[in-house]
């Protein structure tokens, strides 16, 4: 019964409250209009409301027997001044009647705007008696985002400027246009540039926040690439002296062959001498370090000193596994001394060969991972590690080559194939990192806003380092487990360069401008 009492009493004093507004500055008064609301406007709402509460009220309530709320006690600050006879004319500042009589001061725990519900949003302190005073917002604006209520049995620590200017007093006093100072009490005063925003409208901004966290923070490079064949793994099968080729197996380019495999069988009269010096002289070690000079192999110079015979064509074989890269040899031509008969590639590791932009080239390590994809394999990935990184960069394309090595044990990856190139650069240990959001970034610094809770958020300035994956990595300024803004940023930040705005301009007025103030009448 007492919240209905006082709900239709809130809605009698918010009509009554508007028509005093009109009333009180409006310039000149319209007593017409006021006498009108007086005897038909205010009846009706409270009839209105009335006849509500009695849907909401049990059966057989006596709405006459609900006893009349207790008058509300003058406590807390002024928050406006009324007629002294009860008219409804309101203002601001003190001022006086026609015939001389001061205004009466209502404070703050006489209104029925002051006195919301338990359940209301608590309105912050720095915006107490604010919006009544005219500087954003009215009496109604402030009856629905809530009062501040005040601080039972605590004993403020000192009282500063309800505009938010560095101006502090130890007592109770009112700035330049009649606003109230608002209390400061313990554990309250943050300093610095925090700033306070109330839980209503903290919602109503969608302000989010995430915590600081240590994680591994990457921005993989990705560039096109190529395979290459290892160039340690490529052998020429050639004589060191003038031959024939006699007679050349059934190998063509592109086939893989293994270690031994015989590949042309060549004459060469260098090469027939030297095997008959050989069968000639038995142990002669001569000999024998002659043909190897020439190439021959142990296994054909063997059977040379077993069977006690100089063949005729000499077998060359392949040095390696691999495949047949090229093919020269034709039977029956001549081939000269270190003419090429084939090419024998091992396929067992590949390189791929990437071009780095320069501006890129500095998060690139020598060790990285690297994930390669090839567009003959969609849906795979190779892993591997970057091996070098060249030493020169393209004077036409500002890039530097970087080698990748990258096992191929089932003979894939295939010379001279496109591939996708993924280099993982940046430090693999973890580091603090905020999301991409968090970081105001205005050129010339980077800020953070720090959730201190209760409504508080701290900018704070940070040094970045690298980004990757929707991360920054924060070098300092924030610690791991820190909650930092990651939605609505921006709307806490121009607060917060407002109250710095507003307290540079916190500067002392010189003696000159207070006497021009004082001959013209005016406030200093």
């Amino acid at each position: 019964m007492s919240r209905a009492a006082w709900l239709a009493g809130t809605l009698a004093a918010f009509a009554a409250g508007g028509i005093g507004y009109v009333a009180g500055h409006g310039g000149n008064p319209v007593p017409a209009l006021v006498e009108r609301a007086r005897s038909e406007v205010v009846p009706a709402l409270v009839g209105r409301a009335q006849a509500r509460l009695a849907d909401w009220l049990p059966a057989g309530t006596d709405q006459a027997a609900t006893p009349a709320p207790a008058p509300a006690k003058a406590t807390g600050p002024v928050v406006y001044y009324r007629d002294p006879d009860g008219k409804p004319i309101y203002s601001a500042s003190q001022m006086a009647t026609k015939d001389g009589r001061a205004f009466r001061p209502v404070h703050a725990g006489e209104d029925v705007s002051f006195n919301v519900a338990d359940d209301a949003e608590p309105m912050p302190a720095d915006m107490a008696g604010h919006d009544m005073a005219g500087h954003g917002g009215s009496g109604h604006d402030m009856a629905m985002d809530g009062g501040a209520k005040p601080a039972a049995g605590r004993k403020p620590r000192y009282y500063r400027n309800p505009m938010g200017l560095p101006d502090t007093s130890p007592v109770p006093k009112k700035d330049s246009m009649g606003m109230d100072y608002i209390p400061v009490y313990a554990g309250e005063d943050e300093g610095g540039n925090v700033v306070t925003v109330s839980p209503g409208k903290v919602q109503r901004t969608g302000v989010r926040t995430e915590a600081a966290d240590r994680r591994v923070v990457a921005q993989p490079v990705r560039v096109p690439g190529t395979l290459a064949l290892d160039e340690r793994r490529v052998t020429v099968v050639a004589t060191r002296s003038d031959a024939y080729v006699d007679h050349v197996e059934n190998v063509t380019t592109g086939d893989r062959v293994r270690k031994g495999q015989a590949l042309v069988h060549v004459y060469s009269p260098e090469i027939n001498a030297a095997a008959a010096q050989l069968i000639a002289n038995p142990g002669f070690d001569g000999a024998r370090r002659r043909l190897q000079n020439l190439n021959v192999s142990e296994p054909v110079i063997d059977e040379m000193e077993r069977t006690r015979k100089v063949p005729m064509a000499i077998t060359w074989s392949s040095p390696r596994d691999g495949i047949v890269l090229q093919r020269t040899a034709i039977e029956g031509m001549k081939a000269a001394a270190g003419d090429t008969l084939f090419r024998i590639g091992d396929i067992s590791t590949m390189w791929v060969l990437a071009d780095i932009p320069e501006r890129d080239l500095a998060g690139v390590r020598v060790g990285q991972p690297v994930t390669v994809r090839l567009r003959s394999a969609p849906g795979r990935t190779f892993s591997g590690k970057v091996a070098v990184i060249y030493p020169q960069v393209n004077p036409d394309t500002r890039a530097t080559r970087v080698r990748i090595e990258l096992p191929n044990p089932d003979g894939t990856l295939l010379p001279d194939m496109y591939a996708d190139v993924e280099i993982a650069t940046g430090d693999a240990k973890p580091v603090v990192a905020v999301p991409d959001d968090a970081v105001i970034d205005t050129g010339e610094r980077q800020v953070v806003l720090l959730d201190r809770g209760e409504g508080r958020f701290e900018p704070r300035a940070v040094k970045v380092g690298v980004r990757g994956e929707g991360y920054t990595e924060i070098r300092d300024g924030v610690a791991a487990g820190d909650k930092v803004v990651t939605a609505a940023n921006f709307l806490i930040d121009a607060e917060s360069n407002l109250k710095a705005a507003l307290q540079s301009l916190a500067a002392p007025k010189d003696a000159k401008d207070d006497r021009q103030a004082a001959n013209a009448g005016g406030t200093p």
